[in-house]
């Protein structure tokens, strides 16, 4: 029949084969893009905690006094930090700040910050999260070295395939 309109069959199978190509590229290319975004996601959620955790040490090592590193695995606190805040007669404020792994699990946890004064304030807050922390690999870990008076740290923190490593030096107050 002829006069007849419509689709032939290989028609047919030559728009559902483009169709599916079409198909086929946009799923590629949907997969990719989240790929790519939760990389770079995971990058900058890295470089954010490393900045946070080396503001609040090159924060509190400005003001310190007296400077402990400890790179004990068995302990945990990795630097302790403390300065007097002269006053007059006897209003002189005792301050003491110490860093401290908290929750490590295969090498990755969070850096705790605990302050405390002579007059009875204290506060302990976590300032970053996916830190790496091991003294196994020098090259690579978390770690802190003081000569006095500059206080060299190095903060490694990653998450999921992304790594950042940020390297502070601070000049501490000196000791009177």
């Amino acid at each position: 029949m002829r006069g007849e309109k419509g689709f032939t069959f290989v028609e047919l199978l030559v728009v559902m084969g483009i169709v599916a190509l079409l198909a086929g590229a946009a799923s590629v290319t949907t997969v990719q893009v989240i790929t790519v975004t939760k990389q770079g996601s995971d990058h900058m959620t890295a470089v954010r905690q490393a900045q946070n955790a080396g503001y609040w040490i090159s924060r509190d090592a400005l003001m310190a006094e007296n400077v402990v590193v400890d790179d004990d695995p068995e302990t945990a606190d990795f630097l302790i930090l403390n300065w007097t805040e002269w006053g007059y007669d006897e209003d002189s404020v005792y301050h003491v700040v110490t860093y401290s792994f908290q929750d490590l699990s295969e090498d990755h946890g969070k850096l705790k910050r605990t302050y405390w004064n002579s007059t009875g304030a204290g506060k302990e807050t976590v300032i970053a999260e996916h830190i790496y922390y091991n003294p196994d690999d020098p090259e690579n870990t978390t770690e802190a070295d003081y000569t006095t008076p500059v206080l060299t740290v190095r903060i490694a923190a990653s998450l999921g395939e992304a790594s950042e490593t940020r390297e502070y030096t601070v000049w501490c107050r000196p000791e009177f």
